[in-house]
């Protein structure tokens, strides 16, 4: 494993972290056992750095994650986000009614609940997941800024902002992470955030850099069950999933040409990008984390970086990265 400062700290987090989501909601059936087993492996090959949140699975992510994390709470980084709320106790972000909640009052609830699920004093990076439309970016970050006061957090991030409010968010405390998805579909943080996060020292934290399994090509689509989000995804239908699925296989063949993975290939581009970016490939199984780990010792030259440009833009109608439901959440990069 090879090591990445974060933000303006002297921490060195592995370059590429471990996303927890899909453990435990979105992408199908969950297999605690090996996800638990995945949590274990991550941390003998050197992955010091987890991305989880209270929505997944409504708090059970966190709960899982603990398991693990207590009897190695000294080699772990742990990252969790607050924000979306359930309109009842069903389901989580991905299949029950939710909004967004980043009030005052609301995140002095948010952070005791996750502290207590993960069984931990303290919560080593806290992010905002999403901005609450009704509440200024400044009253949320002088609340979260308290909690470090507090001692209960160590460092603040935000998660899906625009470069204003990140902005204006650090202008109040400073911001030392940034998450987005970013990946090879989706690119629209090189416009405005990822030179921002560069200017003020931010690490930038890509989720989904696998494209959400696209990029991979070895997912297969038709074989999705009806509890994977991604079913109704627009890039997984019609003539978007024609479209991906053609660059995917066109991708394969170059990273097979480079001796690596598709799904190698797209995170060593990734990290390509610069030097302050920390990706969080998702996993719950142990295979799939130890493929991607290898990424990190994958060097792209200039010449690879065109060659992938080249491939991208023959087969430019990719489709919107979510469906209205989730769109709604998300800003303009």
């Amino acid at each position: 494993m090879t090591y990445t400062k974060f933000a303006n700290t002297d921490i060195k987090l592995s370059s590429i972290g471990l996303g927890c989501m899909g453990m435990s909601s979105a992408y199908g059936e969950k297999d605690d056992v090996e996800s638990i087993a995945t949590l274990e492996r991550s941390i003998e090959l050197g992955i010091n750095f987890w991305d989880t949140a209270d929505i997944y699975a409504n708090g059970l992510n966190e709960e899982l994650i603990s398991k693990v994390l207590t009897k190695n709470r000294d080699k772990i980084f742990i990252a969790t986000k607050f924000g979306f709320r359930m309109k009842n106790d069903i389901g989580d972000s991905f299949s029950g009614e939710v909004y967004i909640d980043a009030s005052p009052k609301y995140i002095k609830e948010a952070v005791e609940k996750s502290l207590k699920r993960l069984n931990t004093d303290v919560i080593d990076l806290y992010y905002a997941h999403r901005v609450d439309l009704n509440i200024p970016i400044e009253e949320t970050v002088e609340a979260m800024s308290q909690l470090v006061r507090e001692g209960k957090i160590k460092y603040l991030g935000l998660s899906e902002c625009s470069a204003d409010e990140l902005k204006r968010a650090h202008a109040v405390h400073p911001i030392s992470a940034l998450q987005s998805e970013y990946s090879l579909l989706t690119r629209d943080v090189e416009k405005e955030i990822l030179p921002l996060t560069k200017e003020l020292g931010i690490t930038l934290v890509p989720f989904a850099p696998l494209s959400r399994g696209l990029m991979s090509n070895s997912l297969e689509v038709n074989k999705l069950i009806d509890k994977d989000f991604r079913r109704n995804l627009p890039r997984y239908n019609g003539e978007y999933l024609d479209n991906n699925q053609k660059l995917s296989s066109e991708f394969a063949t170059f990273a097979q040409n480079k001796n690596c993975t598709s799904a190698q290939l797209a995170i060593a581009w990734i990290i390509a990008q610069s030097d302050n970016i920390i990706p969080i490939p998702g996993t719950k199984r142990r295979k799939y984390l130890e493929e991607n780990v290898e990424a990190v010792n994958l060097k792209l030259d200039s010449k690879d970086l065109e060659t992938i440009e080249n491939i991208l833009k023959k087969y430019p109608n990719i489709g919107p990265r979510y469906s209205q439901r989730e769109n709604k959440f998300v800003k303009s990069k």
